[in-house]
């Protein structure tokens, strides 16, 4: 009886996002367009993919060029783009995204800063929408460089998702 009201005691102190079986989104402030945090269930499952960059916006450019793959906000596009075709190609949706890792490099028209303003242009297209509601967790730096000397977008994702019943 002593086992059975200490297991009763521990699980009343669990939180209930805690034991809940679906992943749980902890929103942000009223008008914060990332969430606070995740809970994910340990029956879930997740992936994770590898940082990516953008794709060129123009044919043909220097392949060196910032032009060719152009703004920040052109590059998280694409970026995101990249991911959403992963993600789909893996049965997963944008929707199922719970935390993004973000790396900008300053933009040299935008006096070597990071277009932190262009990259949030980008993100409002893909989460938090009428269509696709769900936010993520996330992380922006600031970069020296990327590994293409014209990226200044890398974007790294983890989804994940809980089996159907």
């Amino acid at each position: 009886m002593k086992r059975l009201l200490t297991a009763a005691a521990l699980l009343a102190a669990i939180p209930a996002a805690a034991q809940a079986q679906d992943v749980t989104r902890i929103p942000g402030g009223a008008t914060s367009p990332i969430l606070a945090g995740v809970f994910v269930p340990a029956k879930a499952d997740m992936l994770i993919l590898s940082g990516q960059v953008p794709a060129p916006a123009v044919q043909g450019g220097a392949p060196d060029a910032i032009a060719t793959y152009g703004d920040t906000k052109t590059q998280a596009i694409s970026a995101f783009k990249k991911i959403e075709a992963l993600l789909k190609a893996q049965g997963y949706e944008m929707s199922d995204v719970i935390k993004l890792t973000v790396f900008l490099v300053g933009d040299p028209a935008n006096g070597g800063k990071l277009d932190f303003k262009g990259f949030n242009e980008a993100y409002s297209q893909f989460f938090g929408t009428p269509t696709q509601p769900n936010k993520s967790a996330r992380s922006v730096v600031q970069v020296a460089a990327l590994a293409g000397p014209a990226f200044l977008v890398e974007i790294e994702a983890t989804a994940a998702k809980t089996p159907k019943k």
